[in-house]
């Protein structure tokens, strides 16, 4: 109809739609039918809605959330290709970092167990976050026809949208972790092995909460990746693995705290090594060596934790927020 009515089509054909209209029976017709619609009825009162939408906050929280149950498992592209992807580097970096959690004889040995954790956080963040930025940028378009149509709001298309990632995620980090504790061989015990899996569970939560902020946030999924992918960058320079925190210049120092990545490492590596004892080959125990060398404390792990658990919530919210307040569609 758009295109038959358009300008060039009025120029071809040498008619102004408008003007014919205006001129036709069609019109008058209208123009009395709506002055008659118009004029209420004796006794008659205007409609009144309590509410905008038919049904209260949580059963549009519920509805939604059904619905993207059925959009992800009716998409096993997004879900089988991550889980894959995940067992795949899972063996990887099993294979390659094989028993190294077992050797702390020196500090050479803390460095590459380190790097095994700092290469899987960001193979696996990045590929959590670029991966789920297409399912909400076609998400959001189908939201917000449905958005207009009155059928939910913002804020609970948003819960939907979180809450369903969140046993996709827990299921990853389960294989993922299970994998890669057993091969690299990290002590076992329930203690190490549930930090160990807490902290890679939140923060692959947070990476995927954070690819869909970025969504929410521009008009496109091609300027998403553009700003996903600056933060990755600071988030890998800032990480505490490229220059240690104690070596950051004082007028960066504070960015560190900032970092997800950098909360991220500390956890992993203070929750594995933090508490040992061991003599290193320069008369400094492990325990010493990373507080020297990398601010790492095991008694902090509290807090780290409290951090953790607090990003994937921020960008969780920053996600609703966003999908709320912009509205990037064109027509």
């Amino acid at each position: 109809m758009l295109e038959v009515t358009a300008a060039s089509q009025e120029m071809t054909l040498g008619v102004d739609f408008t003007d014919l209209y205006k001129k036709s029976d069609l019109y008058k017709r209208n123009k009395a039918l709506i002055a008659e619609l118009s004029t209420p009825r004796p006794g008659t009162k205007d409609l009144h809605f309590d509410t905008q939408f038919s049904q209260p906050f949580w059963t549009q929280c519920m509805a939604c959330l059904w619905k993207q149950y059925l959009s992800y498992w009716r998409n096993p592209s997004y879900t089988s290709v991550r889980f894959l992807f995940t067992v795949f580097l899972a063996l990887v970096f099993g294979t390659m970092f094989w028993d190294l959690g077992s050797r702390v004889s020196r500090s050479q040995d803390l460095f590459n167990a380190m790097g095994s954790m700092y290469a899987a956080t960001l193979f696996l963040g990045v590929q959590n976050s670029s991966s789920v930025q297409p399912v909400v940028a076609v998400e959001r378009t189908v939201f917000y026809r449905e958005r207009a149509a009155r059928m939910y709001s913002a804020l609970p298309y948003a819960f939907g949208q979180v809450v369903i990632e969140i046993p996709y995620v827990f299921l990853q980090a389960a294989v993922y972790g299970i994998i890669v504790y057993a091969m690299i061989g990290f002590e076992w015990t329930a203690a190490k092995f549930f930090w160990y899996f807490f902290i890679m569970y939140f923060t692959l939560l947070y990476f995927t909460f954070y690819g869909m902020m970025t969504v929410a946030i521009s008009p496109n999924q091609n300027v998403a990746s553009i700003v996903a992918a600056f933060f990755y960058a600071v988030w890998n320079l800032f990480s505490g693995f490229v220059i240690p925190r104690p070596r950051i210049p004082i007028w960066w120092s504070w960015y560190y705290w900032l970092c997800p990545v950098a909360w991220t490492l500390y956890g992993l590596v203070a929750s594995q090594f933090g508490d040992l004892q061991n003599k290193l080959s320069d008369d400094e125990n492990v325990a010493q060596f990373l507080g020297r060398y990398f601010g790492f404390e095991h008694d902090f792990l509290g807090v780290v934790a409290a951090i953790i658990i607090a990003w994937p919530v921020v960008f969780a919210f920053l996600f609703a927020l966003s999908i709320k307040s912009f509205n990037f569609q064109k027509r």
